[in-house]
Formats: C-alpha cells, structure tokens, sequence
C-alpha cells in the first residue's frame, strides 16, 4: 500500500489557513460552377497542395463548416452561422448573400474523413467530416476545464498544467498523501450563502484529486457537503474509492463513494448529492463548545479498488 501520509490542516473563511502535516441536378451544376469561380477569384488554383479543410473553413470564424454551406455569385463561402453576422453581405467581395448553398462544398465535406482535433493530445481515432464534431465534444483528449470551485475561471489544458494553475493562480494548497483530516473552521455558520469553498487537491498513487468542502441550502435547510472529484476521466476515475468521515461527542457520520471526474462541475456533483452531506444543527453538534462556531473535522482517506 502507497501513500498512508495523514494530512493534518486547519482553514478558516477569514484567509488563515496552517497545515500542520500532510445543410435537381441543374441546379447542383450551378453551385459546382461558383465553387470552382471562388477560387480562381483569389487566383489560386485547386493545386494539390490546396488543403481541402482549408476550403472548408469560415473565412469569417475559421471554424469547420457544416450544412447548410453558403455562398454569394461570386462564389465566396461561409458558414450558415456567419451568414447572419454579416447583414447578408459577402465579407469577401461585398455582394448581397442570398440564399445559394453551395452543394458541390457540401458533397466534397461528405467524402472527407479527418483527424480529430485533439490528435497532438493523443487522439489517433480518424472520423467522417460530419461526424467530427460530435466526437470531439466528448473525446477523452480534450482539455480540462479548471476545477476551483465556484468560480467563472476559463482556463483549460491538461492535468499537469491544471495541477500547477491551482497552485500558482488559485493559490490552493497541495498534499501528498492518500489520508487527510481537515478541520473547517467558521466564524458564523448562519451565513451560508456567503460561506467559502474550500478546495484542497491530494496527490497519491501517481493522481490528483480535489477535496471539496461547501456549504449551500437543501431547500430551506442550510447544510454542508464535502466531495472528492478526480482530475481525470470518468473511466479512470471509477479505478478509486475514497471515505469521508465527521464526528464528535460520541456520535459519526460516515460517506463512502466513488469519486466523480472533474468533468462533472462542483456545482453538478453538489447538486446531485453525491458526498458527505451535514445538516447545520448537526455540524454544531459535531463542533462543541457554545455551537456559535463551525469547527468540523472532516477526516478520510482515498484508495485504489482491488488494490491490497
């Protein structure tokens, strides 16, 4: 077994936070002819070392595109997108659009197979044209999104460099070690909407994960809920198992699940309840004392499945 370090750490909302440890024929013949007549308006001749992606990309946008394909008689193209953008005005040659499609583009974009976008990330797989953007909408090699918490952050990349933007960027604490026990703490546990999320990201058996501490309302109840997401897919993510515990006075509340991918939002897995849940009046049992301040600690540990 790796990784038993234990993660000894106290946070507070006021900043202070110490770690202690761990689209009829005639009419296609036409389009076939502008198509043709856009080229040589640029001089460029259909050379093979035309890229016929180049061909079908925006001029406006850049992006691929797909169905309905426009032109105006000039035979300038652009995307069905775009063609609401610019006032039905070519942005090429300044000639009113009407609305021509050009069918020989689209029939060339039917033949082509490509490679996914995501292939310098490792994607080798090769797909028909319009089914490229489907896949590359769920493709495994796509870039992360960043996963503090809360926040409208529109970093992406891969794990690595999200690793090292929490730290520098987000300022967020990094641990090694596959146990941990974290201590909460608040000074007015009313003020749920105002409260903190709280990010903590754990290093062990060669992963990252985040731990989440949250406070939101279920219904009209004020609660909190702590959840680890993995920084990776899903599929990886269903390799490990991890446990969460709070407890004081003789009383324990216990969650063990599996974590969720950081594909999945903080929001979307809070919202789904899939984590530690503490109802407020429990949270101040737990906490002691006058229960006018949330003092929880909230241990666990994270581990491989059928790992020994």
């Amino acid at each position: 077994m790796e990784d038993v370090g234990v993660v000894e750490c106290l946070t507070t909302c006021d900043g202070i936070y110490e770690v202690d440890s761990n689209h009829s024929r005639r009419r296609h013949h036409h389009h076939h002819f502008l198509f043709l007549a856009s080229a040589k308006s640029h001089n460029k001749a259909l050379s093979p070392a035309t890229s016929v992606h180049e061909l079908l990309q925006c001029p406006v946008c850049t992006n691929s595109m797909f169905p309905p394909i426009h032109q105006c008689l000039n035979g300038h193209t652009l995307c069905s997108i775009c063609k609401l953008r610019v006032n039905n005005r070519c942005p090429t040659c300044r000639e009113e659009l009407g609305d021509i499609r050009c069918l020989a583009l689209e029939k060339v974009a039917e033949s082509l197979e490509l490679p996914c976008k995501y292939c310098s990330l490792g994607c080798m797989e090769i797909f028909p044209y319009y089914n490229k953007l489907k896949h590359e909408a769920q493709c495994n090699f796509r870039p992360y999104n960043c996963p503090y918490p809360g926040s409208e952050c529109s970093v992406v990349g891969d794990i690595p460099f999200l690793v090292g933007h929490l730290r520098e960027d987000h300022k967020v604490d990094m641990h090694i070690g596959s146990t941990f026990n974290h201590l909460y703490v608040k000074s007015n546990p009313r003020e749920v909407d105002n409260a903190a999320r709280m990010l903590m990201v754990f290093n062990c058996y060669s992963q990252y994960f985040c731990l989440h501490f949250e406070a939101f309302l279920l219904g009209m109840a004020p609660v909190y809920i702590a959840f680890l997401r993995f920084m990776g897919d899903a599929v990886e993510a269903r390799k490990f198992g991890y446990r969460l515990e709070v407890g004081a006075n003789g009383r324990k509340l216990i969650w063990e699940g599996t974590p969720r991918s950081i594909r999945d939002s903080d929001q979307k897995v809070r919202d789904s309840h899939d984590g530690l849940i503490i109802q407020r009046n429990m949270a101040l049992f737990f906490s002691g004392g006058d229960r006018k301040q949330l003092k929880l600690r909230v241990a666990g540990r994270i581990w491989k499945e059928n790992s020994t």
